[in-house]
């Protein structure tokens, strides 16, 4: 059984830097009369996220496209626009950045329940876990996946690792669909396990039939609907399912990854007393890396995650302010002799990601 043994960060060693960056970015958004949730941008990207998955889906049930590229280029559609709604809808929802109202923002939620996964997962991974701990081992479930890949110096080490450069992208294409079919069941047990579905008010036979309501939803229109109602053979569906979570797996993994798991970021351990020495928000500093800050459409589709400083500094900003806060938090970091990693693009770093997955197995 895995046990919850949770850190502390220091509170006074560069506690300046964050106060003094807290009051610059209030004061930007009270200058300009802005709130820090979801605006126009935000609702119209919702709207083409999901006819970019469901409108696909929708030819391939109407049995509309007869031409075998057309029906696996609508799966293939269809799999960005799952990877749309996980990166630029729910992500935000997930943070309460995605509008004013909570109920709203709940409800946008459940939109990674309509496309198979489970919100409440989601929401200890990465808000209590990863974005409280970023890259500290032990803690941060996204630097701890299956033994097969190696994301921290701290992790065992096998013989294996040493091809992880080489085949982590093959893991990387089944990450959704092992998502929906192995993963949520799992981690349920374990954070039932350490405590956490308690802390979040809830109990395991509740998010248990939660779990298998949604996934047999999910799975019954996108898979049953398409056997039993089109002319496709089945071969052809599973074809065009497993074409979909590729494309959404692939996307998913190398907007996140290159964000935390490249040879600029640090992976601080705590001391003796469960103490990592520094600031909570220098500690994002030294966790998290930018990457292509000037590409407009990018940023668009990826829902600001390639703003990750910002986004783990501010979570309850709306994406779509990261832009505009972004100058903010680099001089200020410069201004206390902190880090700012960023001034690369996605290929850059794509390929700093994979050096140091290399690095990791060596």
């Amino acid at each position: 059984m895995r046990t919850f043994n949770p850190v502390r960060f220091a509170d006074k060693e560069t506690a300046a830097f964050a106060s003094t960056l807290k009051q610059r970015v209030d004061e930007y958004f009270k200058q300009n009369n802005l709130d820090k949730d979801g605006n126009w941008v935000m609702y119209s990207k919702t709207f083409f996220m999901f006819a970019l998955h469901f409108i696909p889906y929708a030819f391939i049930v109407s049995d509309l496209l007869t031409g075998t590229v057309w029906y696996y280029l609508m799966w293939i559609i269809s799999g960005v626009g799952l990877a749309g709604i996980g990166l630029a809808v729910m992500h935000d929802a997930n943070h309460g950045a995605y509008s004013r109202n909570q109920k709203l923002n709940n409800l946008m939620c459940l939109s990674l329940n309509i496309v198979g996964g489970h919100a409440l997962n989601w929401r200890i991974q990465h808000n209590v876990l990863h974005h409280t701990y970023t890259n500290v081992h032990g803690l941060d479930e996204d630097i701890s996946p299956a033994k097969v890949l190696r994301f921290s110096p701290h992790a065992p080490k096998y013989k294996f690792h040493r091809f992880q450069h080489i085949y982590a992208i093959f893991f990387y294409a089944l990450m959704s669909f092992n998502w929906i079919i192995v993963k949520d069941f799992n981690r349920l047990k374990q954070y039932d396990e350490m405590g956490l579905l308690k802390a979040q008010k809830t109990t395991y036979g509740k998010e248990l039939f939660y779990v298998i309501l949604t996934k047999a939803f999910y799975l019954s229109y996108m898979l049953l609907v398409p056997i039993l109602l089109t002319d496709a053979s089945v071969g052809q569906v599973l074809l065009g399912y497993v074409l979909y979570h590729v494309v959404a797996g692939l996307i998913l993994a190398l907007v996140f990854q290159p964000a935390h798991v490249i040879e600029h970021t640090l992976y601080p351990l705590p001391n003796e007393n469960r103490v990592v020495e520094k600031n909570w928000f220098a500690h994002q500093m030294f966790t998290s890396a930018n990457y292509s800050e000037q590409n407009k459409l990018l940023t668009w589709f990826v829902g600001g995650l390639n703003y990750q400083i910002e986004h783990h500094l501010f979570p309850t900003v709306c994406h779509v302010h990261y832009p505009k806060i972004a100058p903010i938090v680099k001089q200020t970091a410069k201004e206390f002799g902190l880090p700012y990693h960023g001034e690369m693009s996605f290929s850059e770093a794509i390929v700093l990601h994979f050096k140091m997955l290399k690095k990791l197995g060596q």
